[in-house]
């Protein structure tokens, strides 16, 4: 099957990491990543058992919400493999200029700070090209590894939505972190997280 990427969307990269549109030559990885017991268990949406062609739907959905402003979702790629090591997305309310950061990384990808690599370009990205002024993200309580990542994003804890959802018939509760554009561009000056891909437009 030929590989088509979304119009528009960009790629963007990193020291180790590439972001580029999902293809639907990724729905058999994707399949096979996503659905590990330990993924599902640790992001909201995300399925288990993981259901054979769910992949290539959610695939298909990114295109039409890009064009239309509602989310700008990315496949996590290694750059020097070339394989696919997670997913990361923003879901945009542009009539409030936020958006809610989330992402999952490949089991066998762990500790290795994919996370924050990937979430600290997909952040520059959402205040430099999409004019955001909130980016948001949620971790399930019992899961600090991700709290740890949006801390090292300079985001703060807002507070915690106590029995938020409901996961695997039992409540959770979300610790909720933002960070607003005048705090990221007050950041100490660093090195960016990487740059523009080819083909993009601005």
């Amino acid at each position: 099957m030929e590989s088509r990427v979304v119009h528009d969307q960009p790629t963007l990269t990193t020291d180790r990491l590439t972001l580029r549109p999902f293809v639907a030559d990724d729905a058999f990885d994707v399949e096979r990543l996503a659905g590990m017991r330990e993924i599902a268990d640790t992001t909201l949406n995300i399925p288990h058992p993981y259901p054979h062609g769910g992949a290539a739907k959610w695939i298909r959905l990114h295109g039409p919400a890009w064009i239309d402003g509602t989310s700008a979702t990315f496949a996590i790629i290694g750059r020097k493999t070339g394989a696919l090591v997670g997913a990361i997305s923003l879901m945009i309310k542009r009539e409030h200029r936020r958006a809610e950061l989330g992402y999952w990384i490949a089991l066998d990808c762990w500790n290795r700070g994919y996370a924050t690599e990937a979430s600290r370009r997909l952040i520059d990205f959402g205040f430099e090209f999409l004019g955001l002024h909130r980016i948001e993200a949620r971790h399930f309580l019992r899961n600090p590894a991700s709290g740890r990542v949006m801390q090292k994003l300079g985001m703060q804890q807002e507070g915690v939505e106590r029995d938020w959802v409901i996961k695997w018939d039992r409540f959770e509760s979300l610790a909720v972190y933002s960070i607003l554009e005048p705090e990221w561009r007050a950041q100490p000056k660093r090195e960016r997280a990487g740059a523009i891909g080819r083909g993009e437009s601005r």
